[in-house]
């Protein structure tokens, strides 16, 4: 097994994930297979109970994982399927070796960070980067290891700890360190300032860690003389210094870290390059593709996504990334306006009218409406009206998770005429209780106790939009996140009502998909289908929304059941897309001064 472990220096929020992904992408174009690890110094156990402005969204995976965002990331970048142990926290290492010292293991040794901490560390590395995660036998062949958080950060101490003496102990040729680190220009002299990457560097080393490769976040490419001076100080050959500068879309940075020999470079460290099974030349015809068609889209498809937590985009990071995927299917650059929920409440038309009358105006021009997953009360009445204009005004409309429950409780109140409808999460005490608490679940533990993970959906009715879109299949595997669920008591109320359940898991108690069948798009899914969208591999119902927003549902629909659903071939023959994110009617601002559609962003990142 060869390790390569992507560190960031001087700032966070450099891109790491996008380079880790980046990496992984060359490495596997050369004939190589990948698997990624993910570490996290913070002590929760996972990801599940952090707030989505704390850390953006949470990553849902197969195996019922909540995890970070960028093993999201990892997924779509190299089409795998990771598992919970992927994701390494503090809090997860300190609790496995706590309980072994509770059960005695330490033969009444005093637990130590090291050597106890620090080995169970590496000892977890390399029992996940054995596990299979592209659906075939045996272990990859290359482990890409993404250790986050900024060098030098109290929390990563012991990780950094372990990391050094796991280099040592699986020797030279198989661990192979790249180093993100910022080489900012300062305005005033508008020079290339390579002292901050020396610190780092030093800083690092200092460590007991060395890096083998430079990656160099700038705005422009690096002069040659900078790549000298930072060769020269960081003990680092020029050869192996990479210029990660802005590009025009994320799926570039593979191109670019080829077209600068990256990965001979890395192949070199790992003893790779003499190998008759791979590659000299990475196969990326396909990220070529995507690249080009991804700048020159022009026709734009207008969705407004309403949802409480609009003011960091990373909270919706997959669904964001699932509607770039089907608007690249169908040919169109996305337009993303972000409608914060609570501004289409009447209390704001009272308190803040401006922000009520722009709310409406972006929800009124919209080609289509997406109200993602979400917990709590806030914002809720603002999505029902959402819900509702879409039903009443024949708008295409996509419900994901409370998104569905919200479309079911609006269905209730306004169709059904039962005014008091509503789900037990937001009123405990309502008499028409649409959506209610799960049987299975837990009202005093939140870490993990939620229906989580890969489930099952069967289609009960088969000439319904949303089983042509995944081609005419009897049944769908899609990620699962959420505690309530629609009141299986009251199915049969609603579908006399014109309501129709058109997906229900296998006991047909637990419903899954629900379609207003003489609506254009009107579409709710209990599930994430977000989590399974690949850049080649668009979510069928991301596609029915885009498609139906931008006037093509009907060909899509009769392509998809006659087995011809839009190749990325013929996609990639039609031009690009460059995204164009929008917030209340004016492009969304990155931190910075960094603008969406470049390679770095906002949190943790621009991620694919």
């Amino acid at each position: 097994m060869k390790y390569v472990l992507v560190t960031g220096g001087v700032v966070s929020g450099l891109g790491k994930g996008v380079t880790a992904s980046s990496i992984g992408v060359v490495l596997k174009a050369c004939g190589l297979r990948i698997t990624s690890i993910k570490i996290d110094p913070y002590l929760n156990t996972d990801a599940g109970t952090m707030s989505p402005f704390e850390h953006g969204e949470v990553f849902v995976l197969d195996d019922g994982g909540e995890v970070d965002l960028d093993l999201g990331n990892y997924e779509r970048f190299l089409d795998i399927k990771l598992t919970r142990d992927n994701n390494i926290t503090t809090g997860k290492i300190y609790q496995s070796v706590i309980d072994k010292e509770r059960k005695g293991e330490y033969l009444g040794k005093t637990v130590q960070v090291v050597p106890h901490i620090t080995n169970a560390i590496q000892e977890w590395i390399e029992r996940v980067a054995k596990i299979p995660v592209d659906g075939k036998e045996g272990p990859a062949d290359v482990c890409v290891i993404e250790l986050g958080g900024t060098i030098g950060d109290i929390e990563s101490m012991p990780f950094i700890e372990a990391l050094g003496q796991f280099s040592y102990r699986v020797g030279p040729g198989n661990f192979c360190l790249v180093h993100v680190s910022l080489v900012p220009v300062l305005n005033v002299v508008g020079e290339q300032k390579t002292k901050p990457t020396q610190h780092s560097v030093r800083g690092l080393r200092g460590l007991g860690l060395t890096p083998n490769i430079l990656a160099c976040r700038s705005t422009k490419e690096l002069e040659e003389n900078v790549k000298e001076k930072l060769s020269q100080f960081c003990h680092v050959p020029a050869a192996n210094i990479i210029t990660l500068y802005d590009v025009s879309n994320i799926w570039r940075i593979p191109l670019l870290l080829h077209e600068q020999k990256a990965h001979e470079a890395i192949l070199k460290v790992l003893n790779l390059e003499r190998m008759d099974s791979i590659a000299r030349e990475p196969k990326l015809d396909e990220w070529i593709a995507r690249a080009t068609i991804f700048d020159t889209l022009h026709d734009t498809v207008r969705i407004a996504m309403v949802g409480k937590y609009t003011g960091l985009s990373d909270s919706y990071l997959s669904v964001l990334k699932a509607l770039l995927h089907a608007s690249v299917d169908c040919h169109r650059k996305l337009v993303v306006d972000w409608v914060a929920s609570t501004d289409l409440e009447d209390s704001t038309a009272i308190e803040a009218p401006d922000s009520y009358k722009t709310a409406w105006n972006l929800l009124k021009g919209a080609g289509g409406i997406l109200v993602p997953g979400g917990f709590g009360d806030r914002g809720v009445q603002g999505k029902i009206l959402a819900a509702k204009y879409a039903r009443e005004k024949n708008v295409p409309y996509l419900g994901i998770c409370l998104g569905m429950q919200i479309a079911v409780v609006e269905y209730a109140r306004h169709v059904m005429n039962l005014t008091d409808a509503n789900s037990t999460e937001f009123d405990p005490n309502t008499k028409t209780p649409c959506v209610i608490f799960m049987p299975e679940g837990s009202k005093t533990h939140m870490g993990a106790t939620m229906r989580l993970g890969s489930r099952r959906t069967f289609f009960k009715i088969a000439d319904c939009k949303s089983s042509k879109l995944y081609g005419n299949v009897t049944y769908v595997d899609e990620r699962h996140r959420h505690r309530y669920e629609v009141n299986p008591d009251m199915v049969p109320e609603f579908e006399n009502a014109g309501l129709q359940f058109v997906g229900k898991d296998d006991t047909g108690r637990r419903m899954e998909i629900i379609e207003i069948p003489n609506h254009r798009y009107f579409v709710g899914a209990q599930f994430h289908p977000e989590f399974k969208s690949r850049p080649s591999k668009p979510s069928p119902l991301f596609v029915g929304l885009i498609a139906a927003a931008s006037g093509q549902l009907d060909r899509v629909l009769q392509d998809r059941c006659t087995g011809h659903a839009v190749s990325e071939k013929h996609v990639l023959s039609n031009g690009s897309y460059t995204p164009a994110i929008h917030q209340n009617g004016h492009p969304k601002k990155l931190p910075n001064g960094l603008s969406n559609g470049t390679y770095y962003g906002n949190g943790n990142g621009v991620h694919a």
